[in-house]
């Protein structure tokens, strides 16, 4: 895509908000999942945008999104629980991550999973992508991540 085909870099994003609470290494890992799960299954790949980078001597370096990419910090569970909730209200695509899916077998988190109820879940993230002014709505109170 050439350059001056972009989109306006500044209409649409993606946010992650991480729980202060749990370990960074394990926050890390929880965050790669998401950003996965969200990039490759959203539907919605040609709208975030990748570039391809070519370098002077020939080199690729692929698949980087145009749009920001901004990592905030909660205090806890419950308000990435409540950002959970305005994504469904608002259909904003997001995955999020919970304390039943880091033990055992991905089989035995599925399952653990299913047997909790939603109330019961603790969340380490959620990584969402959409429209700026959507997002902005109800994220504007956290703070950026910092470790």
């Amino acid at each position: 895509m050439s350059s001056n085909l972009l989109p306006d870099e500044r209409t649409k994003r993606f946010v992650a908000i991480l729980n202060k609470k749990i370990e960074t290494g394990r926050l890390m890992n929880a965050l790669g999942h998401m950003t996965a799960g969200l990039a490759g299954g959203s539907g919605k790949a040609e709208e975030m945008c990748f570039l391809q980078y070519h370098d002077k001597d020939g080199g690729t370096h692929p698949n980087t999104s145009l749009f920001p990419f901004i990592v905030l910090q909660a205090d806890n569970s419950n308000q990435i629980r409540t950002v959970r909730g305005e994504c469904l209200a608002r259909g904003i695509p997001f995955t999020d991550f919970t304390h039943t899916m880091t033990e055992g077998t991905s089989a035995e988190q599925v399952e653990r999973t299913r047997q909790t109820p939603e109330a019961d879940l603790d969340y380490w993230g959620i990584c969402m992508f959409g429209s700026t002014e959507d997002i902005r709505a109800f994220t504007k109170k956290f703070s950026l991540f910092k470790q």
